[in-house]
């Protein structure tokens, strides 16, 4: 269900108030590759808390960017993948990428 709210005038300030966060941005980084169970997302990601993960599943998933499959086993299995509109970001990301890797070719050590 994605949420009706208000979005800002500006198309770039609307685009980063749905992936401006730290880790939604690398959610969406991760799915890219395909679905993934909970844990899985959690270890691809690293020091996010299980508590911030799950808020920003679930918030991503009423802004329409993020599917969530719930499998009726014991215990229960939970899959994440993307909407074909959080799909759509890919060129965004891929973008994000491009330039953090010239970046980091000029000024890293």
């Amino acid at each position: 269900m994605i949420v009706n709210k208000e979005l800002p005038a500006c198309p770039v300030e609307t685009t980063l108030s749905l992936i401006g966060d730290k880790w939604k941005i690398l959610i969406l980084r991760d799915l890219l590759n395909g679905t993934m169970r909970f844990g899985e997302l959690k270890k691809s990601i690293g020091s996010v808390s299980q508590k911030v993960l799950t808020n920003q599943l679930r918030d991503m998933e009423r802004q329409g960017l993020v599917n969530r499959k719930v499998y009726a086993e014991v215990p229960p299995r939970v899959e994440y993948s993307l909407t074909e509109t959080g799909f759509s970001l890919k060129p965004i990301i891929d973008s994000m990428w491009d330039w953090g890797m010239d970046y980091k070719e000029k000024y890293g050590k």
